[in-house]
């Protein structure tokens, strides 16, 4: 069992994570996934045309910042490696391998019959997920405010929660602000034999409604556990 400081909601809560080796993707379950580094302005890759004439399978590219008022031409010879459509753009993303919470539950199967006659993509499922980052500070650039650290610890703020995960010793946040799909193939995703526990869970229900409402439930755990703070500051 993890050691949680007083000012931290976890303290006030038995089996915050709990084992479990089922690994489906119960809400709760701590998975590791690739999660894209998400930039305020997205880069796009911009084809410029094949590198010869007769190749289908070389092109030229150049990436750009993404501009939504900007018209984006497509190369008159197609490119059978990256087909162009209409409309749509192809977005460059920084990934890295986060450990992950899955905020939402499975979502059940379209039965066949009435997925006839649809695209693929309709009907493929999902889950929703939130991505830890370590909150170690390393006195360079890049590095977690020790400060800010203790005030996501504290509950201040909806967007993210401080926690330690199980065979992890540093602390992390989760951003909630992050929350995102990932594919439901086993090759998307890794499992871990760890869950939130039930009494966690509803804080994070908690959590979530906080942050989609910018209301606290009043007669919640995390509700009391602010207000505690704020009376003894």
């Amino acid at each position: 069992m993890k050691e949680y400081s007083e000012h931290s909601i976890q303290y006030f809560i038995d089996d915050w994570w709990i084992n479990d080796n089922t690994c489906d993707l119960r809400r709760g379950r701590l998975l590791w996934a690739f999660i894209p580094h998400m930039d305020q302005q997205p880069m796009i890759l911009v084809p410029e045309g094949r590198s010869s004439p007769m190749d289908h399978s070389k092109a030229n590219y150049k990436i750009e910042p993404l501009q939504i008022k900007k018209l984006h031409e497509y190369p008159k010879l197609p490119i059978a490696a990256l087909p162009s459509y209409a409309g749509e753009v192809r977005a460059v993303y920084r990934m890295k391998k986060h450990p992950v919470l899955v905020v939402g539950s499975e979502p059940p199967e379209v039965p066949k019959r009435q997925r006839a006659g649809g695209a693929a993509w309709q009907f493929l499922p999902y889950i929703l997920v939130a991505p830890y980052y370590g909150a170690e500070f390393s006195g360079k650039t890049g590095g977690w405010n020790p400060d800010f650290v203790k005030r996501v610890q504290e509950c201040e703020y909806p967007q993210y929660m401080w926690d330690k995960l199980p065979e992890k010793t540093n602390s992390s946040i989760l951003r909630l602000d992050h929350i995102q799909p990932i594919g439901t193939d086993q090759k998307a995703y890794e499992c871990t034999p760890f869950c939130l526990g039930s009494d966690a869970l509803k804080i994070l229900d908690e959590w979530v409604q906080w942050l989609m409402t910018g209301c606290l439930q009043a007669d919640g755990v995390l509700y009391d556990f602010r207000k505690g703070l704020l009376e003894l500051a």
